[in-house]
């Protein structure tokens, strides 16, 4: 048999009306903060994300060339596609421009527990400004998004990338040096980020003072080591998501995020239960719209990783009960189907969920396919009932019957 590719799955109906369902309550909460829906292309010229990014991301890009020889990729995440997209058709909209989108991405790595080949992220970019309260607002919409789906065990932690990019800088990192170290750091990768800063004789005092910063973890008495001005912007953020309802999140100095375009507050959520792979959720401040072509505007963004949350929420033991059907129509003999068809579309159009038996099946086994499909109601058609326009509804968590007018029948499966 042909597999599906390493990195993918299938999802079955099960798995699916849960992914769906979930879905459906992160896009809620976005409406409800104001943000409004957009989606982007699958692929998109291979350019973009090497320009985000740098020339580096071609390993784990899936990246080919079209049939008119142009260079293209499936997109690795879907911050520059946003970006590429405000550029292109929204750069003179009012500011802010609050938007957020859901869709697959596909990044060539190895697969392992909560990491895929092709995965799914729900964002949200605020495209205008970077003040604390644009930031507060997007931080307050990742909390709400991660309290929306039941997720107890969760961390929030936010730093200033502007701290550890001023240290690099005072230390002597060239500047064109810089998102390289920073990446190493963000992985707390120090054996290699040690030569690396050696190589460009950084002396072993800054460097040990450059890990100590990265370590540096804390409530809000960690601002108080923070200097100058993203200490004061850090001390605003924390007031305005207080005020907000956020008050649980821990300062990190060491959340980089390894990516050149961030430009201050940076955040990242983590569910302990994940084990090593337990970011759930990442982003920050950032200028990116210049890159491809725009003016230089500041927005403030996140993705959650869907199917890190997802399994966060098995590991913590939260369960789906999955929906089933309204109704299930079966007809007692052959002479009587084409009423049941009648019935199942009569149903339909009252907006109720129902099916019926198309494969001929006994009495016995069509009710024990509609409680394998959770049908609420089992409703029997057979001759006799319909001479009095009437059929048999039946509970299926119940076993009760009763013999219902086939007028009033959407009222009492509704009902």
């Amino acid at each position: 048999m042909i597999q599906c590719p390493r990195g993918t799955r299938d999802f079955l109906p099960d798995e699916m009306e849960r992914r769906r369902y979930y879905e459906g309550k992160l896009r809620s909460v976005a409406l409800r903060f104001g943000f409004r829906e957009t989606e982007t292309p699958i692929f998109e010229d291979a350019e973009l994300f090497i320009l985000r990014s740098g020339p580096n991301v071609l390993n784990e890009l899936y990246a080919f060339k079209d049939k008119g020889d142009r260079d293209l990729a499936l997109r690795p995440e879907m911050t520059a596609p946003a970006i590429r997209m405000f550029v292109n058709s929204m750069s003179n909209e009012p500011k802010p421009i609050k938007i957020f989108y859901f869709g697959q991405c596909f990044r060539y790595e190895r697969p392992q527990s909560g990491r895929y080949r092709e995965f799914f992220q729900f964002g949200a970019e605020l495209i205008g400004s970077a003040t604390p309260e644009t930031d507060a607002e997007a931080i307050a919409l990742a909390v709400a998004m991660i309290e929306s789906l039941g997720l107890r065990d969760y961390k929030i932690r936010i730093g200033h990338i502007g701290v550890l990019r001023q240290k690099l800088a005072d230390a002597g990192v060239p500047k064109e040096k810089t998102a390289e170290v920073l990446q190493k750091l963000d992985k707390k990768l120090y054996d290699e980020a040690r030569p690396m800063m050696e190589d460009m004789n950084i002396g072993t005092h800054d460097v040990e003072e450059i890990f100590e910063l990265t370590e540096t973890v804390g409530g809000i008495e960690v601002i108080d080591k923070v200097p100058g001005e993203p200490g004061e912007y850090l001390r605003s953020l924390i007031g305005i998501l207080s005020a907000m309802g956020v008050e649980d999140v821990e300062i990190d100095l060491g959340v980089v995020r390894g990516l050149d375009y961030y430009t201050g507050m940076v955040f990242e959520a983590e569910a302990p239960v994940l084990g090593a792979e337990k970011q759930i959720c990442g982003g920050g401040s950032y200028t990116l719209s210049e890159l491809f072509g725009g003016e230089r505007v500041f927005s403030t963004g996140f993705a959650i990783g869907f199917d890190r949350i997802l399994l966060a929420m098995e590991k913590e033991g939260i369960s789906y009960e999955q929906k089933g059907i309204d109704a299930y129509v079966v007809p007692v003999s052959d002479d009587v189907r084409i009423k049941a068809a009648e019935i199942t579309a009569m149903l339909r159009r009252a907006g109720i969920s129902c099916d019926m038996d198309i494969m001929g099946r006994k009495m016995a086994k069509a009710l024990k396919y509609a409680s394998s499909a959770r049908a609420r109601f089992a409703i029997i058609v057979g001759k006799n009932e319909l001479e009095q326009d009437s059929v048999t509804l039946r509970n299926m968590a119940s076993g009760d019957q009763e013999i219902v007018q086939i007028t009033e029948l959407a009222g009492s499966v509704q009902g």
